[in-house]
């Protein structure tokens, strides 16, 4: 239960054999890549780990070939083909890809790259048709709103035209209707026809001797008169219902290829896939940029935790002959940039999170998580107690880990939670609370009405003792690295002082005893008076290291802060149980008809959100416990993050499993 001591991993091989090597070790999951910066411009450094023909003998053997293959725009024409087929699912639960774990194998054997091309293209092509489909119902629902307006015109204007009379339609603003009615009156022997009114328009239909051109043009232009151009063959009347009709074939040709894309809707599932081996393809080919590569070879560096050594080892000889590659192995060298990998049993790696919230601790540094688990595990409980809530807790996680596979952040997330349950429970069997009411005898334990004192006391005491283990770490810290007068400065004369004060309060308050009141106070001035004397000898300026060393003193009243911090253990431990015990009070006083009716789903709305309370409190207030009052005693962090070369893992889990572990799994 530590950081993971690291590995560097070398991996030489003929060139050709590349994709296969990425390949196998992103299905592992368990090696960080970093840019190789071996010079191979000399061939002759790699002579011994390649024979004459070999490159050729390798290519050919291998399944696995480099390709030319744009995967930018192959994602993108597969995620646009999800999109459009999610558009027009009828149903998203059953075309949805389901979670599941596979190995790296079965992801690649999914992958038809012919095929893919086939169902796309088909896909593209209704894609198409439809916005064809869309377009040309656009343009005929403005046809159609334009000629709702002349269908009250039953004469075709274009065929009215003769020697002696013209005949035009156009369009007025209503704010020019008086000027133009008295135009009207001024001009004899015209006929005009008002076919359609609107709030802000007026359509018309002019009828006029040729020998008027002159005057009703003039007044045409003088009331801004819009002249419509009507190119068609039939009246506006049969144009505008031929418009409707077209307008009616269109939708259902539109209604019938929505159904053959919804059928389509099946093939969601493969196209995740498909997404899911291009994507993994993308990050190959950007790996490909961090190897070292001479005419012949390629090198390939990475990070990898030692334990996993031999699952890297077993894999890569699985499927590639020993004598083909060669991979060599070393102990990381100290100034270089290694990363951190936390490890730890199922108990405790749920939470490494909080860790990682924090920082991770540097290479050569101490892992916080399995001395922060138990303390945790306490307040957590501790800030929650219900019985009722743990269940629930409980419940959920197991049936979302039993009947659902998650992502790998999620599953860290729901086993976090339910190890919390099981606290969450005892602790609300020692307060007597099942969603807020009380236990019947001999329950509670701990009243958190009678005995709020006590409660104070004891998240006190939890205090103490998390503290006085923080400065035991880092007194022992210290030892490891043979700095003993640290170990004794910023540890253990802690300890004593804060001990030794204790002590004489409890002989001044508790037990009235003068010999064990100047026991504590010799202690805790012993101790003080180690704080400041160390510095003094471990500086130069004398004077210097005395100020250092009160200075250092005087944070004892950050300890006292430290204590009165965890006070919040109580203070949230009651207030949730004390909002729970109102909730029930307040539709307990209901009605029985409504108190069984609707004060059912109030109590249960009422409750849920009270839990999500008091969990969020308690997650957010027990991290900043050990974060503040904990790590603080000790741990500096600063590390940096393990990244290994994995698939996206978007839709599907990866597991790291070699094919001989597969097939002991199913037997």
């Amino acid at each position: 239960m530590a950081v993971s001591q690291m590995e560097k991993i070398s991996v030489i091989g003929p060139l050709g054999l590349e994709e296969k090597v990425l390949q196998i070790i992103q299905g592992m999951r368990n090696v960080e890549l970093i840019s190789a910066n071996n010079n191979l411009s000399n061939d002759e450094i790699l002579t011994p780990y390649t024979t004459p023909d070999q490159e050729d003998e390798n290519a050919e053997a291998s399944d696995v070939k480099e390709t030319s293959v744009d995967y930018n725009r192959l994602l993108k024409r597969v995620q646009d083909a999800l999109v459009f087929l999610k558009r027009y699912s009828p149903d998203d639960k059953q075309s949805t890809l389901k979670r599941k774990n596979v190995t790296m194998d079965q992801l690649q054997a999914s992958y038809h790259e012919k095929e893919l091309l086939e169902k796309l293209a088909e896909i593209e092509q209704l894609s198409n048709q439809l916005q064809i489909f869309a377009s040309q119902k656009k343009e005929l629902s403005v046809q159609e709103n334009e000629f709702a307006r002349w269908q009250y015109l039953d004469v075709l204007p274009k065929n009215t035209n003769l020697d002696s009379t013209r005949v035009v339609i156009g369009i007025i603003n209503n704010k020019n209707q008086e000027l133009f009615a008295a135009g009207l009156t001024q001009i004899p022997d015209i006929y005009t026809e008002e076919v359609y009114s609107s709030p802000h328009h007026n359509y018309y239909f002019l009828l006029y001797l040729q020998d008027q051109q002159v005057a009703v043009s003039q007044l045409l232009d003088q009331v801004s008169f819009k002249t419509v151009n009507y190119p068609y063959d039939v009246t506006p009347k049969e144009q505008y219902k031929i418009i409707k009709q077209e307008l009616a074939d269109i939708s259902k040709k539109e209604s019938k290829l929505k159904k053959e894309i919804g059928n389509l809707a099946k093939e969601i599932a493969s196209l995740s896939l498909a997404e899911e081996v291009i994507l993994a393809s993308q990050q190959r080919q950007a790996a490909r940029t961090l190897m070292a590569k001479s005419e012949d070879l390629f090198v390939l560096e990475g990070w990898l935790p030692k334990e996993n050594q031999a699952n890297i080892l077993a894999a890569l000889h699985e499927k590639i002959p020993q004598d083909n590659i060669v991979v060599e192995f070393s102990d990381a060298i100290k100034g270089e940039d290694v990363p951190t990998h936390l490890k730890n049993n199922r108990l405790v790696a749920p939470f490494e999170m909080l860790t990682e919230m924090y920082s991770l601790p540097k290479y050569d540094e101490v892992d916080p998580t399995p001395l922060m688990t138990p303390f945790y595990l306490v307040f957590f409980g501790m800030m929650v107690a219900d019985i009722g809530y743990g269940l629930v807790m409980l419940i959920g996680t197991l049936i979302a880990r039993r009947f659902f596979v998650l992502k790998r952040g999620m599953t860290r997330f729901v086993d976090f939670f339910m190890i919390l349950s099981i606290p969450t429970i005892l602790w609300g069997l020692i307060y007597g609370s099942f969603f807020g009411a009380s236990l019947p005898a001999p329950f509670p334990i701990l009243s958190t009405t009678d005995d709020v004192t006590t409660i104070l006391l004891l998240s006190v005491v939890f205090g103490f003792i998390q503290i006085m283990f923080g400065l035991l770490v880092n007194g022992v810290l210290h030892i490891r690295k043979k700095e003993y007068l640290n170990a004794v400065k910023e540890g253990f004369a802690w300890q004593g002082l804060l001990i030794g004060l204790v002590i004489a309060l409890l002989g001044q308050m508790i037990l009235h005893n003068s010999t064990i009141l100047y026991l504590g106070i010799i202690v805790a001035a012993l101790c003080a008076l180690s704080i400041v004397t160390i510095p003094i000898f471990q500086s130069t300026s004398k004077l210097k290291g005395l100020a250092k060393g009160v200075y250092g003193l005087y944070g004892v009243t950050g300890y006292i802060g430290d204590l009165v911090s965890y006070t919040r253990l109580m203070a949230l431990g009651i207030s949730g149980g004390s909002i729970a015990a109102a909730f029930n009070m307040l539709v307990g006083y209901m009605p029985p008809v409504v108190r069984f009716t609707f004060g059912v789903v109030l109590i249960i709305g009422l409750q849920a959100l009270n839990l999500f309370l008091s969990l969020l409190s308690a997650y957010v207030h027990g991290a900043r416990l050990q974060y503040v009052e904990f790590f603080g005693k000790f741990f500096t962090g600063g590390g940096r993050v393990f990244k290994p070369f994995t698939t996206q893992e978007k839709y599907i889990n990866v597991e790291n499993k070699t094919k001989k572990e597969e097939i002991a799994r199913k037997k």
